[in-house]
């Protein structure tokens, strides 16, 4: 969401964006490893469901627990909550009905911009990670974290457990968390100061699911041409283990009908906290299509079918180009799914975002 997997089996209107973030600026594995082979032979054609799956939610998370259940959150257009729905199936989310787990504070911190909250199982607890402003200062937004011991993440009490501190307090959002081979790790999206960049990626170890060891470091930024339209923007991060090696998504550009799918590469055995480890593509990998009619795809994640082999891409786009005033203002970003490809090479294969589904 511009301000921007390791549970599988395994407020006055807010000004202008543009003008705000211009001065602001300026002041876990997603899943059990399936054979290759099964996974290089998975088809790369859209699998029959239905679209949009969730209708005006964006930056979907959608993540398969142990106990069987699809659990599901994602941005309201309000901006104002945290909500949580599960289904036994990827299709029934669509159906399932949807509690709110979290309201936005009425003032202080954690009291405007409730963005791109992910829901993520540590350690026997659910831990729920989300972009929030003060109430009074809606643009100075950082990384915030909900804790819940209950096995139900609808039962329970979730606890404040505070922000995320980063090297600097500077906007910063898109927390994302996973594990790999023992050591956990926290990508997000931060503006760096002294930069032109709105956001770029960023990368810690953690000593817990809401403090980093540091060192933080860059693994990308917005570089390219259709990384830095409307804005310079590298968000959104999210990590899939396949094939030997890290793929690391991240959404870029503005919100709009330019917003796309980047991919950062690195081997499994190699040094994930050295940048030079991920390999970056020069081109998106996903973006929108006049000829299905899907725009602005992005801030994905990735989630397992019920077969529990099958990759599936869960991303958010809109049925049209053109919007009035701010991206941010148009509430039609809908949770779309569909299956992810595999190349010959085990590289994953996105395709172009599905049509919608014709409906009686």
């Amino acid at each position: 969401m511009s301000r921007a997997a390791d549970d599988l089996p395994d407020l006055p209107p807010p000004p202008a964006r543009r003008l705000l973030l211009k001065g602001a600026l300026a002041a876990g594995a997603l899943a059990a490893a399936t054979p290759a082979a099964a996974r290089a032979a998975a088809p790369t054609k859209a699998a029959p469901y239905v679209n949009p799956l969730v209708r005006h939610r964006a930056d979907p998370h959608l993540t398969r627990h142990t106990d069987g259940f699809y659990y599901f959150t994602a941005t309201v257009p309000e901006y104002d909550r945290i909500v949580l729905r599960r289904s036994r199936t990827l299709g029934g989310l669509g159906r399932a009905a949807e509690s709110v787990i979290w309201r936005a504070h009425p003032t202080g911190d954690m009291g405007a911009h409730i963005w791109a909250p992910e829901m993520h199982h540590v350690a026997g607890k659910w831990y729920v990670y989300f972009a929030a402003a003060p109430a009074e200062d809606v643009w100075a937004i950082r990384i915030w974290v909900l804790e819940n011991a209950h096995p139900d993440p609808f039962k329970g009490t979730w606890v404040e457990k505070g922000q995320v501190k980063t090297a600097w307090e500077t906007f910063s959002l898109d927390a994302t968390t996973f594990a790999h081979r023992g050591t956990r790790y926290l990508a997000w999206a931060q503006h760096e100061p002294g930069t032109d960049d709105n956001t770029a990626v960023w990368l810690s170890e953690m000593a817990d699911p809401w403090t980093l060891t540091g060192p933080q470091v860059r693994l990308s930024t917005p570089e390219y041409d259709w990384e830095r339209i409307g804005f310079a923007v590298n968000e959104g991060p999210y990590v899939l283990h396949r094939n030997g090696r890290l793929f690391m998504t991240y959404s870029a550009s503005a919100t709009d009908h330019h917003y796309c799918v980047g991919l950062l590469t690195a081997d499994e055995d190699s040094d994930l906290m050295d940048p030079a480890s991920w390999a970056k593509s020069p081109v998106p990998v996903f973006t929108g299509s006049d000829t299905t009619r899907q725009y602005g795809p992005g801030h994905n994640c990735f989630t397992v079918a019920e077969d529990g082999r099958t990759d599936v891409l869960v991303y958010h786009a809109r049925p049209y180009k053109e919007i009035t005033g701010d991206p941010l203002d148009d509430p039609n970003r809908h949770t779309r799914i569909q299956k992810l490809g595999w190349k010959a090479d085990g590289t994953p294969d996105f395709g172009v975002p599905v049509a919608d589904t014709e409906r009686a």
